[in-house]
């Protein structure tokens, strides 16, 4: 290649990336809730409702893993969000109750489902979900998943023709890795069958994400131990996944989520830091990337950024109107979210 292709192509990359820089606004930001009834909050999810109701959840309790921590939500409509409700728990019975863990939310048309994990630590959780048909108002005594299958780990499933593909994933401990799956469900939820992402990589990898770049081209973005994300590609829908390969993307093992945005392009919500040594270390600036093809990324917002704290595991969708929502955990205190637009 010669050095005017080299050279071109580096200023083709450099305008593309500082169009991408202005081209998204904050319009408006905050917090979830004041004076909760629990003293700490993690792993938001969100969701628009049939009635534009954007839908939060979230766990709260003493602290992650404590057997008091339960999911909560709160809707956002027109400029306010509703007080914390208290929809799931892991009570047992009388005498045993475990915590709840990373809630993930998803909607068909006049159904909204609540997944979410419980048990003593993410090596011995197991799934269930609930369902409301009143835009989250009420819900459903709480389902039980199939022996194996944890439905959706962390971020949102989506659709693929007939079926919902469910990104998914294990922690298990001692010799074996973490690894990642794609659950892939009928539309109801009934029946499942479970897809690994490349099995014999020595990697580990946890909660992927989705994305779409064509009717059978898919993406999973991976969180992982290596100071990076990692990616799988699928050319048929999600039915079979390549090898896993780095991103280029830094990452301190932090939870990601991305969406697919009507006009083509693409966003990841990230950590862009690497590992310290505790593990929340890293997780103290969150921001945003662009792509147009899975590949090529540019920086397009700083959400927050701090010489410590925690700021981590966002959440991201586009509304109905185009308006870009994302949720996070805001130092463990709080769920804080951010409206973003992208302009003309």
């Amino acid at each position: 290649m010669s050095k005017r292709i080299v050279l071109l192509s580096f200023f083709v990359l450099f305008f593309i990336g500082l169009k991408a820089q202005n081209r998204y606004v904050v319009v408006d930001s905050g917090f979830v809730f004041k004076n909760p009834p629990f003293k700490s909050c993690h792993a938001s999810t969100i969701v628009e409702l049939e009635d534009g109701t954007v839908l939060c959840a979230w766990f709260g309790g003493d602290q992650e893993g404590h057997n008091n921590v339960s999911i909560w939500t709160s809707g956002f409509k027109g400029s306010s969000w509703t007080y914390p409700a208290l929809v799931a728990d892991g009570v047992i019975n009388d005498s045993t109750r475990f915590a709840c863990w990373n809630p993930v939310l998803y909607n068909d048309k006049n159904t909204a489902y609540l997944f979410y994990k419980v048990g003593k630590s993410p090596s011995t959780w197991w799934g269930e979900y609930k369902k409301s048909t009143d835009n989250g108002k009420t819900w459903s005594k709480s389902i039980k998943l199939p022996d194996g299958i944890l439905g959706p780990v962390k971020n949102k499933p989506i659709k693929a023709g007939n079926v919902i593909l469910n990104p998914s994933s294990t922690e298990t401990t001692g010799n074996t890795k973490w690894k990642s799956f794609i659950e892939i469900s009928d539309k109801k939820f009934e029946k499942w069958k479970k897809i690994p992402i490349d099995t014999v990589s020595d990697f580990k990898v946890i909660q992927p994400t989705l994305l779409r770049y064509s009717k059978n081209k898919l993406q999973a973005l991976m969180r992982s131990d290596s100071n990076e994300i990692l990616q799988s590609w699928s050319s048929d829908n999600g039915k079979s996944w390549s090898k896993i390969t780095s991103t280029h993307i830094q990452n301190p093992n932090s939870g990601i989520d991305a969406v697919n945005l009507k006009d083509g392009n693409k966003l990841i919500v990230y950590n862009p830091t690497q590992k310290g040594r505790d593990w929340w270390e890293g997780r103290n600036k969150l921001s945003v990337l662009e792509t147009t093809d899975g590949r090529i990324w540019f920086d397009v917002l700083v959400l927050e950024e701090h010489i410590k704290g925690e700021f981590s595991y966002p959440a991201i969708i586009q509304l109905k109107n185009g308006n870009i929502f994302i949720t996070y955990t805001y130092d463990r205190k709080n769920i804080k979210y951010v409206l973003i637009k992208a302009l003309e």
